[in-house]
């Protein structure tokens, strides 16, 4: 007979996702109190919460518990090292219905676990509940380490856009699987699961980022909080926008734009900055550029070559 939550009830389900988690010098109080304790060295804390819902940001037939636990982890440490910070914690609310097999949650903790050690980051409470749907919900923490935080509003004219890590993969993927079809796998894959560049927001930090967010939105649509944010007008050059081939692949198979994929395609949390030119690390690729408002492109607009854009932006939710 199969396990379910309900047979292995709340108390029984939290000794049995915490009893193996490893807690990092950070976590002063692990889980099994009524709340976590962390050092905090320079007094200071960054924080980030996102939710998982079944049904919007998952699908049980396209991912497995592991893959939405490790993407549960990745949007949210993705976040805090585009502020420049080092994730140390997280805390996970999960709420799901009773019949679901236990085994599946204990595989989402696994998911959750593995992305988290990747940065050396602990997992140190939460909470679960019955719910009709599978709900994850995860707070990530991070320290500065000394550093200021890297904010959206740092942008100024004359600086360069660079971005690090893979864009529009995790969009391809949405639109094979919303075809039906299970290739070409690098896309579903990273859909399933993304590969945010985490070395890189503290290293952009380090070397003298204005500006920096992690693209869960869309590029266009990120580039847009960062121009209105600091109040500048920035210019993409396609050009210089990798299209790989797998999406060209699936662009030609489905009738979409690969490029469309690149400029508005979320949740690969790849990491989009401003830099004075010589500022750019090495390994970022520029993009575009940074300039004054004025009144034919006023402030907080994003153009691509000079124009607007006339392609979707990305995704907001509440749009439809």
């Amino acid at each position: 007979m199969t396990e379910t939550l309900g047979s292995t009830g709340e108390f029984g389900l939290i000794a049995a996702v915490t009893k193996s988690l490893p807690q990092g010098e950070d976590v002063l109080v692990g889980p099994g109190d009524d709340a976590a304790v962390l050092a905090v060295p320079d007094g200071r804390m960054v924080i980030t919460t996102d939710l998982l819902v079944e049904g919007r940001h998952f699908r049980q037939d396209w991912s497995s518990a592991y893959d939405v636990g490790r993407k549960a982890v990745a949007q949210n440490l993705a976040d805090i090292v585009a502020m420049g910070a080092r994730p140390t914690a997280l805390v996970v609310g999960f709420g799901a219905p009773a019949d679901l097999p236990t085994a599946w949650a204990l595989e989402l903790n696994q998911g959750l676990a593995d992305e988290a050690e990747l940065l050396g980051a602990s997992i140190v409470g939460g909470d679960t509940v019955q719910s009709d749907k599978i709900v994850v919900s995860v707070t990530a923490f991070g320290s500065l380490d000394g550093r200021q935080p890297v904010l959206r509003s740092g942008a100024r004219p004359g600086d360069e856009v660079a971005v690090v890590g893979r864009l529009g993969w995790a969009e391809a993927g949405f639109t094979v699987l919303n075809r039906g079809f299970r290739s070409p796998r690098s896309v579903v894959e990273a859909h399933r699961r993304p590969q945010p560049p985490y070395a890189e927001g503290p290293r952009a930090a380090i070397a003298g980022a204005s500006s920096m967010c992690d693209v869960s939105d869309g590029l266009v649509a990120d580039l847009g909080h960062i121009a209105v944010a600091s109040e500048v007008v920035i210019d993409i050059r396609s050009a210089a926008l990798a299209v790989a081939e797998p999406l060209q692949a699936v662009a030609a198979a489905t009738g979409a734009d690969a490029l469309a994929f690149v400029l508005s395609g979320g949740e690969d949390h790849a990491l989009v900055g401003t830099f004075e030119p010589a500022d750019v690390p090495e390994g970022w690729t520029v993009i575009g550029s940074v300039a004054e408002g004025n009144e034919e492109r006023p402030p907080g607009t994003v153009t691509v070559d000079g124009r607007p854009y006339t392609g979707t932006t990305g995704h907001a939710h509440f749009r439809n």
